[in-house]
Parts: C-alpha cells; sequence; structure tokens
C-alpha cells in the first residue's frame, strides 16, 4: 500500500505529527490525580455538598475518604490516564499518519 508523502514549500517531505504515549499518559494521569484529589479536598471542607456519589461508581474499592481511599483513588485514577493514552495515542499516530 503506498501512500503520498505531503511535501513542504522547500521540497522536503513532512512527517506525520505524533503523540508520544508516555507524555500522554503522564500527563492524563496527573490531570486525573490532581482532579481527584481536589474533588476530595472539597468533600471534606463542604461535606454538604459532597461529590462521593458521582466518583465512587468510577472507582472500585473506594467507598470513603480515608487515607486508603484517598491513595487507592490517587492510584486508580492516574492507571485510568494512563489507560486514556495506551489507546489513544496509537489510534491517533496511526490515523494520522494515514491523512
Amino acid at each position: 500500500m503506498s501512500e503520498a508523502l505531503k511535501i513542504d514549500p522547500s521540497g522536503r517531505p513532512v512527517a506525520a505529527p505524533r503523540l508520544p504515549i508516555g507524555a500522554l499518559g503522564m500527563s492524563l494521569g496527573l490531570f486525573l490525580a490532581i482532579t481527584f484529589a481536589l474533588c476530595a479536598a472539597f468533600d471534606l471542607l463542604v461535606p454538604g455538598l459532597s461529590m462521593a456519589a458521582a466518583w465512587q461508581p468510577l472507582l472500585p474499592g473506594v467507598t470513603r475518604l480515608n487515607a486508603w481511599g484517598l491513595l487507592l483513588g490517587l492510584a486508580e485514577t492516574f492507571a485510568y490516564g494512563w489507560y486514556a493514552a495506551l489507546v489513544f495515542a496509537p489510534l491517533y499516530n496511526r490515523l494520522a499518519a494515514r491523512a
């Protein structure tokens, strides 16, 4: 299967843009873990407006907000970020190379 190369104005071939899986995994993992930590802090500061009912079904094993629940929630959200990166980046890289 031959694909046409894209050429820039100077006549050099242009490589397709690529998403680095490692950088995407770290950024998504940290983003989700920080978001979880902020939600947990909000739940402790304003217990009447707790968001635990929203995130507990998504985080198996995190049943209440104690030290174990906080550590497990941080680990699970970080892992979810890596899962998204491991699925999304190769798909994007493959499709971008074909476009």
